[in-house]
């Protein structure tokens, strides 16, 4: 199961496929926002922006992407 504690800033890459949005395809968070349930807002790299994102479909983005 995938990290869900991300904060705003992180570099994150799709963990699952996304509408528009390829497995891999790596992003930044923009916004996190729910109390009992945590969703991210984040940019991918290939122009695609995605709100309402459970962090399931997320992981953080290896070490040499998060520059």
């Amino acid at each position: 199961m995938a990290d869900t504690e991300f904060s705003k800033g992180d570099r994150v890459v799709a963990a699952q496929g996304l509408p528009g949005v390829p497995e891999g395809t790596p992003g930044r968070v923009v916004m996190v926002t729910g109390l009992s349930w945590i969703r991210y807002r984040v940019q991918f790299d290939n122009g695609f922006e995605h709100s309402l994102v459970d962090g399931r479909y997320l992981d953080r983005a290896p070490a040499k992407q998060r520059h």
